[in-house]
Parts: C-alpha cells; structure tokens; sequence
C-alpha cells in the first residue's frame, strides 16, 4: 500500500510516524510545498525574542533524520497542485517540472494560512510580515538584524499577536497593539481579558480596541487606522486570523463547510473515497455541543493525525471532537481557556452560571505563591461544565488542564470538590482553585448562595439595591472603593446587623468574594435579600479602575 500525506509538521508528520510504527512494509511519501517538513512552528515567537537561541532548535527533524528512523520518503518544496480522486492521482509540482504520484491512501493535512485583509497599501508594504513557518520567522530576523526596528506595530491580539507583541519588546521595540474586536485575547471573556489589557499597559504597550488598521502608507511605514489615526511603524506583524489552506481539496471536489474547512466523517474520511484530512483545515465538533466549529490547535492536530494513521491501518479509532483548550503567556502572566466562553454559550442559546474565585497558585504562606483567577462556566441545572479560564503568574496551566481533563471526562462540578491533588505547600494548597471554584459552583447550584455579576451591579444599584462593603475601613481607605458603599466589617456584621433595612435588597462585596460569601450567609438566615458579587472588588476594580474611589466612606 502507498500512503500519501500531502502537509507534515503536527497532523501529517502524525500520521506518517504511527504508520510507520504500525506498518513497516507500507510505502508512505510526504509532500511539503515548504522547505521544513517537521519544525516547531509554535515556538517561534520565542525565536523572534530569542529566548529559543538556536534557529535549529525549531527544526524537530529533517527528511534525512526522518528517513533513517521511519524509512519516510519525505520531499520537500514539493506542492500537491491537483488531485484525481477517481485515478487516485494527485499531481506534485516540484520546481519548474510536474509529475504524476499514484497513491492508495491520501491524507491531506495542508494547515491553515493567515488571513491578509484586502487593506490599501499592504502589498506594497515593505515591513510587514506573517508569521506561520521557518521562512516567516528567518525573513522577521533577517529585517530585525538589518534594520533595527525601533517601533513596531502588531495587527491582531490573539494568541500568536500577544506572543509576538512580548517578543519584539523583549528586541527593544516600542510596541503598538491594535485589535478590531472590543478586547484583547477575543477567544477569552471581556472581564478575564481586563487582565491581559493591565499587564499590556504596566508593560508600555500602547493599545487600541476596536478600531481596524485601514490602510497602508509610505510602503507600510505608515499604519492609519478607521478613525484617521496615523502611527508609524518601522516593522508590522500581521495576525488577524487564519482560514484553512482548502484550495486544493476545493479544487478536488472535496466538501467543504464553515469558512471553507475540510469536512470529515468519524473516521476523518472526506466525501471521496481514499480521501483523508487532519489538522487546522479540517472541520470538527466541539465536543461539548456537538456544533461544526474550527480549532487550529497543535494537541488536537498531534492527535487527529495518530488517529486517521489507525484508522487506515484497521484499528478502530473514532473522530470524537475537541473542546479548544489553550494557554498565552504576555509578559508576566499567563492566560489560559479550555472549553466555551459566555459568546459562544449565548450564540448556541445555552443556559450558564458562572464563578470566579481566587486562588494562590501553591500555599500562602509559602515563599513564591501567586495569585490566580479562575473562571467557571457550568449549567445552573446539572452542573455539567461548559468551560474554564484563568489568569496568573503561576499555575494556570495546571488548574486549566485539570478543567479541560474534567470536561472531557464528563465531570460535573460537584466532583470538582471531589479531585485530589498532589499538595505540600511548595506545590499546591489543601484547598485548590479548582476545589474552591467547584464549592462555589455548587453553592450556586443548591441555592444556598446568589450571585450578582461584575457587568449587573450598576443596572442592580439603579433598581434601589445597596451595596455592602464587609472589607475593614483600613482596607477601603487603601485600595479604595465604589461610590455610595456601605461599610460594615464582616467581624463587626452580627453585631451591627439590626442597622440594616430588611426591606431593602443588598449585594455583598469583599476583596475576593469569600468574605462576602460570609456575609450573606449570615444576613440571609437574619432574613435579608441577599445576594454576592461574584468576584468582588478584586474583578470590578480592575476592569473599571476610573470607578474606584478614595474618598471618606458613606456612613449610614
């Protein structure tokens, strides 16, 4: 049998290797339009910061490595141009000649490309640059070292847009950041985001939101933006997106679905027969809603590509979806998601609750502990768990792979509580996040507390609620606190109890929610209509810092 793979790095190299493992005597050839056909292509912003020092430290192996190993036969700067899915033929162009590879199986794994919007003067813009394989990456290194850029411009706030954006500044660029959406990292919550937008400023990034880069001046010297904003730019890295590279599947008369992605079966065979796709071009189920979604992530491209390898070698292996779990780090801290957010919850009208909770990443009092929020997103009925994020310096990857571990298990937050981790205090707490986030989950669940939302309270202080504050004067007077607070301590609460009006509703707040938490306890078994800001001063405070006041609090 002769297996073609049109593509390597994750999905293809995959597939070809457990082939390999799985069938010595099949003949398995890889065409790489590029000259790398197995590199490291998320490590390459560490290159472009040169954190990662060796260019062949991103080079994980070479057709000659992968010859001697696997007996591949790999050809590079090879591109599959055309496919007869009824002679079973796809045609390769190799420089200036073309030929005929007759194959029995075709596994397509071409990747996805980046979007390049159709702006004004982009191609003529000498300074700007993508960033998806080795060739992007040594023409970005190759421009730093000639003419040391002094300011630099990144299009795009997500994941590869924020690695980028740490990478240049650690060059010694001043860097401008410039995201269409409403937020930065759009794939996270608005209020988790708040996070990533601090740590971007304290850093002296300067930063737009929604606002689009329109047009291109001065062969790209020049960035103006939809408002007439013009910055300069000595180098611009591009990062709005990426679509799947399906042109040759389209062309075959392959099928294709949302944004033009390869549709699979189970087996992740296409609508012609022979005919397999893995990897970013590919269209999967989000797992969690069996919806069509699209996820270019490298874990699930790793293992699509083992799994089509078995699959053809008759091992019984089904297409069971992904659920998108992912990590950022931007400067100091690190941001990490697994699951849906509340825009897509909304989008497929799903009922949610949400929690957030704060936790340090090993114990307190423990030299090094860091503090992490969690957010949990779960169905007020069943307590199945739709998603996750959380934001740190430490230890967010831990907590968001335990999630993401939960989440494909089918756990429910009652079992968070349930999980036990390894803990000593250089490691862990006795009480994780992820412990804590489920007791709060299940709180809600069994209505033993209510919570108020970060983006409610206003629209709730309007209807006549009035907000406690059970943090301690000393507390308000230094980090400040909301307009027309009320202030009673939480250890002055039961004693001070009969000077607040049961016929008036209150929303409790603290530092982090816990103390807060108390306090309605206690209020509502007093017989008040009670309900806790769900992560409390600590959240509001930093998504609306110009709310925040440190005047003489309101007495009662």
């Amino acid at each position: 049998m002769r297996v073609v793979i049109v593509g390597g790095v994750a999905g293809g190299m995959s597939a070809a290797t457990r082939l390999r493992r799985l069938n010595e005597q099949m003949e398995i050839i890889i065409l790489e339009k590029g000259p790398h056909v197995s590199f490291a292509n998320c490590g390459l912003p560490y290159y472009v910061s040169e954190e990662i020092e060796e260019r062949s430290q991103l080079l994980v192996q070479t057709p000659k490595s992968l010859h001697a190993r696997f007996k591949l036969d790999v050809r590079t700067n090879s591109e599959a141009i055309d496919i007869d899915g009824e002679q079973q033929i796809v045609v390769v162009q190799n420089n200036e000649e073309s030929y005929p590879l007759h194959y029995d199986k075709l596994i397509l794994s071409p990747g996805a490309k980046p979007i390049i919007p159709a702006s004004k003067g982009l191609k003529e813009a000498t300074n700007l640059f993508t960033l998806r394989n080795v060739v992007d990456v040594d023409a970005i290194s190759t421009y730093i070292d000639e003419h040391q850029p002094k300011k630099a411009i990144v299009i795009g706030a997500g994941f590869i847009g924020l690695e980028m954006v740490e990478s240049l500044a650690h060059r010694g660029m001043d860097v401008t950041l410039i995201e269409k959406a409403p937020h930065v990292l759009p794939p996270m919550d608005e209020e988790m985001a708040t996070f990533i937008t601090r740590e971007l400023e304290r850093k002296g990034v300067t930063l737009y939101t929604g606002i689009a880069a329109a047009s291109f001046e001065n062969d790209g010297k020049t960035v103006i933006l939809e408002d007439g904003t013009s910055l300069d730019s000595d180098l611009t890295l591009l990062s709005v997106g990426v679509v799947p590279a399906s042109d040759l599947a389209k062309k075959a008369g392959i099928q294709t679905g949302m944004r033009e992605g390869i549709l699979v079966d189970e087996n992740y065979e296409t609508n012609i027969k022979n005919i397999y796709a893995v990897g970013d071009a590919i269209i999967v189920k989000q797992q969690i809603t069996g919806e069509d979604t699209m996820i270019a992530l490298a874990s699930p491209a790793n293992r699509q590509g083992r799994q089509v390898a078995d699959v053809i070698s008759g091992n019984k292996r089904k297409n069971k979806g992904s659920i998108g779990t992912a990590i950022v780090r931007v400067f100091d801290l690190a941001a990490g998601s697994t699951g849906l957010n509340e825009r897509q919850l909304k989008m497929s009208d799903i009922e949610y609750k949400v929690v957030h909770v704060q936790g340090k990443s090993h114990a307190g009092y423990y030299p090094g502990a860091e503090m992490i929020d969690l957010k949990l997103l779960f169905d007020p009925e069943n307590g199945k768990i739709f998603g996750a994020q959380a934001i740190g310096a430490d230890g967010v990857d831990k907590r968001i792979d335990i999630i993401a571990t939960a989440i494909k298990g089918g756990l429910t937050v009652e079992d968070l509580p349930e999980l036990e981790f390894s803990y000593a205090p250089p490691f862990g707490s006795a009480k994780d996040p992820v412990n804590m986030a489920g007791y709060a989950a299940l709180n809600l669940l069994e209505g033993i507390s209510d919570s108020v939302q970060w983006h409610e309270l206003e629209e709730q202080r309007k209807k006549g609620a009035i907000l406690l504050d059970v943090r301690s004067p000393a507390e308000l007077k230094k980090n400040g606190f909301l307009k027309d607070t009320v202030n009673i301590s939480l250890d002055e609460l039961r004693d001070r109890v009969n000077e607040l009006d049961k016929n008036k509703p209150y929303i409790i707040s603290c530092h982090s929610g816990q103390r807060s938490y108390i306090a309605e306890r206690i209020l509502k078994q007093h017989g008040f209509d009670v309900k806790n800001l769900d992560g409390a001063f600590s959240l509001y405070s930093t998504i609306y810092p110009e709310k925040i006041v440190q005047l003489e609090r309101t007495s009662l």
